[in-house]
């Protein structure tokens, strides 16, 4: 194995102390402290790190150098992503991950403190209650929907028109049904400023959306259904973030609906 990958998976003192230190300089009165480490145990830890030009000392105070600054942040993103897969792995084995771009699975980790809502037998429409509060509670919409629900078009439309500023990326099957069965909601929706919709042609394999409040991502399973008890719910600004680009990434690969 590479002395440097050895040098830092071998020790959790030495994992730890790298992961505190990209917060900036320590003194060894705040590594043994926030650590709960003595003095002693960790001397040689830390040794070890400036022997590998990890981290380095200047009076009093312990810093990762430039080199140590790089591999602790891949370090920290690497520890958080298999945080989130560990937290949930019956979630993440049982769903189809496949719709979510590649350099966004690669930043999973920006989901940062999420949630599984998950509805019990006798409440099985807890998640979906919870995401309508969500929602209400935003004022800034962006998602994605190859699915259908009866309350959606209604309830985006009003949302516009208190307002909200709302985007949409559908499936071209949930457009068409949705332009056949509530065609007055969908046109209200096009005449307004604030009101934005997209239609997509891929088969898209994940729903979500993304507002200024929280994240909410659904996937379907494996063998093609989709989970109707299941949302990942974040409110971190990263997940945030992370759900802006998604959308983004379904918008450009759609076409933009002016009118019916």
């Amino acid at each position: 194995m590479n002395k440097l990958v050895s040098t830092i998976t071998f020790s959790k003192k030495r994992e730890n102390l790298l992961l505190f230190l990209i917060d900036g300089p320590k003194t060894l009165e705040d590594i043994r402290i926030s650590l709960n480490v003595t003095s002693s145990g960790m001397i040689p830890q830390i040794r070890k790190l400036e022997e590998q030009n990890l981290v380095w000392r200047e009076g009093k105070m312990y810093s990762l150098t430039d080199t140590g600054t790089v591999i602790a942040e891949m370090f920290n993103s690497f520890v958080k992503t298999i945080d989130i897969i560990e937290k949930y792995t019956d979630f993440w084995e049982s769903h189809d991950i496949n719709a979510i771009p590649h350099h966004l699975l690669k930043r999973l980790y920006e989901l940062g403190n999420c949630n599984l809502v998950e509805s019990r037998p006798e409440n099985i429409y807890e998640p979906h209650r919870e995401f309508l509060e969500n929602i209400l509670s935003s004022n800034k919409l962006r998602g994605v929907s190859p699915i259908f629900h009866p309350i959606y078009p209604s309830f985006f439309t009003q949302l516009s028109e208190k307002g909200k500023d709302v985007s949409l990326v559908l499936t071209r099957d949930v457009f068409r049904k949705v332009e056949k069965e509530y065609g007055p909601e969908l046109a209200r929706i096009l005449n307004l400023k604030n009101g934005r919709l997209y239609v997509c042609d891929e088969d898209i394999k994940l729903a979500f959306v993304t507002t200024d409040v929280f994240f909410s991502m659904s996937l379907f399973f494996k063998d093609g259904a989709f989970d109707t008890k299941k949302d990942m719910v974040s409110f971190d600004i990263s997940a945030i973030s992370w759900g802006e680009e998604l959308f983004n990434y379904y918008k450009e690969r759609s076409e933009e609906i002016t009118s019916l």
